[in-house]
């Protein structure tokens, strides 16, 4: 059974707009605050109306939000318009920007997951204390205040 669809003839209302984007209200109302989104209409009670392009819109930010693309990158990407050659060169090196970063992470975390493995090498569980443990808190000690070795590099995301 299908249900009734609950927007007005102007548009749907943020609720609907959520369900048929995959993305929730209060994301709804950040993309409008950082500029991704603006709605045009207003229903007879104020209250925001969102258009199937704006559903359309929502969706595509919500795809490239789950490619783990920044905000800028996703902005980048929705001024871009896919009927002019010149923008295709710019969605191509927005994208190979982002896959740089993505390799950056890449080899982060396999650089982490190296010295988890050797971290578990250390206790097998067998012996009458947890050598784990051990070594985090040698190494907790070995740090004093001072910022690990390698600094904390900013997320790109």
């Amino acid at each position: 059974m299908q249900l009734p669809n609950p927007s007005t003839s102007q548009g749907y209302q943020i609720g609907e707009a959520a369900r048929q984007s995959g993305v929730s209200p209060a994301n709804i109302r950040f993309y409008e605050k950082e500029l991704l989104l603006s709605p045009q209409g207003r229903g007879d009670n104020s209250y925001r109306l969102y258009s199937d392009g704006d559903v359309h819109q929502l969706r595509f930010i919500r795809l490239c939000r789950a490619m783990d693309m920044s905000l800028e990158e996703v902005r980048t990407l929705l001024g871009l318009d896919l009927n002019k050659k010149e923008d295709c060169a710019k969605a191509r090196s927005s994208l190979d920007g982002h896959l740089g970063h993505v390799r950056e992470r890449l080899a982060e975390l396999k650089a982490l997951e190296k010295d988890l493995k050797a971290l578990r090498e250390r206790c097998d569980g067998c012996d009458a204390h947890c050598h784990i443990i051990e070594a985090l808190h040698e190494l907790a000690d070995a740090q004093g205040s001072k910022p690990p070795a390698k600094a904390a590099r900013k997320r790109h995301v």
